[in-house]
């Protein structure tokens, strides 16, 4: 870790349940995740990234007008996103948009590109799935030579090309900061290393330490290049509570109704409170008390050697309010622990 470590929150913005067990409409869910930054703002959590989707059980199609309004609530935290499909939207309007968020919030987005794991997008937006590679290649590509703020001239196969072109409004205060998103594929971390962008890891089941093969090549292709490595971050599951029982207690039901509901569609097994309670004792599920929350990213950022850790504290239908002190424990008691425990 080249810094003091610095801590997330990540949200998919998940349809959360009222306390009539209903789902709650969409444009509540969103209000509520406004709520949600500004506690994390108030008690010092370094970021929120808030995700893309496109389908019913999930509120946000358009991360960055929510991140908009987080911004005009807010004073400190870092905006951005929780993975921006880039393959299936313009690399330019992207920009863009992230550009007009940080000015409103005089400096603080962020973006993670990436490929995501929903492909809805794709249909939707009128792009061909069997471009999927292409796709992503080409528009990273074209998003990279817009960083530096200097007229652009790129040519690519997937739309006209550009000649000495400016796009606006500029970031204010140097290029915007952009992460690569990775999900375990060598020829992405060394994508990362290639545009120069920092590098985060989406780990959201097994051992956390098994990505470390990952971190120590994105060093070895920086050392290669006679660079210095930007930072390494992850983004994983988790949920904090005063208790480690009434972490699970509260978290399982949601949790598996999310990832069943998910896995129905992918072709996957309902997942049985035996295989919840390995993720939480052996994988990458940050679930607990804050000591025991803390002794776990503890571990995995020393493990890592990471510069940022993000807990995806959203879980399909789990409640708003219970979000609400998620984020608080998390604020107010993991982050100085961990801290305490990495000196």
């Amino acid at each position: 870790m080249a810094q003091q470590l610095e801590f997330g929150l990540d949200t998919f913005g998940d349809v959360t349940h009222g306390a009539d067990g209903k789902p709650l409409p969409h444009a509540q869910v969103i209000r509520n995740l406004v709520e949600e930054a500004v506690l994390a703002d108030r008690i010092g959590i370094d970021f929120i990234g808030v995700g893309e989707h496109h389908r019913a059980d999930f509120a946000v199609s358009s991360p960055e007008t929510v991140l908009a309004a987080m911004a005009a609530r807010t004073s400190r935290i870092k905006l951005g996103s929780a993975v921006t499909v880039l393959s299936s939207d313009d690399p330019i309007r992207v920009f863009q948009r992230f550009s007009t968020v940080d000015a409103l919030s005089n400096g603080r987005a962020e973006v993670i590109l990436g490929r995501g794991s929903f492909t809805e997008s794709f249909p939707l937006f009128g792009f061909d799935l069997s471009q999927y590679e292409e796709l992503f290649e080409e528009k990273l590509d074209l998003f990279a030579a817009l960083l530096p703020q200097q007229p652009v001239s790129w040519e690519g196969s997937i739309r006209p090309p550009l000649k000495d072109q400016l796009v606006y409004p500029p970031v204010e205060h140097g290029p915007l900061k952009t992460w690569i998103g990775v999900g375990g594929s060598p020829e992405s971390v060394i994508r990362a290393v290639r545009y120069d962008l920092p590098l985060m890891l989406a780990i959201i089941g097994g051992e956390p330490l098994r990505f470390k093969p990952f971190v120590d090549l994105y060093h070895r292709a920086y050392a290669q290049i006679g660079k210095t490595p930007k930072p390494v971050g992850v983004h994983s599951p988790g949920y904090v509570a005063a208790t480690d029982e009434q972490a699970k207690e509260e978290f399982f039901p949601a949790f598996k109704a999310n990832r069943d509901r998910i896995g129905a569609e992918r072709g996957w097994p309902p997942m049985g409170r035996d295989e919840f309670e390995r993720e939480v004792e052996q994988g990458s599920l940050y679930l607990g008390s804050p000591e025991t929350v803390a002794r776990k990213i503890a571990a995995t950022a020393e493990g890592l050697g990471l510069d940022r850790f993000q807990i995806k504290y959203s879980a399909g239908p789990l409640a708003h309010e219970r979000m609400m002190e998620c984020i608080r424990l998390y604020g107010e008691k993991v982050i100085p622990l961990v801290r305490e425990m990495l000196g």
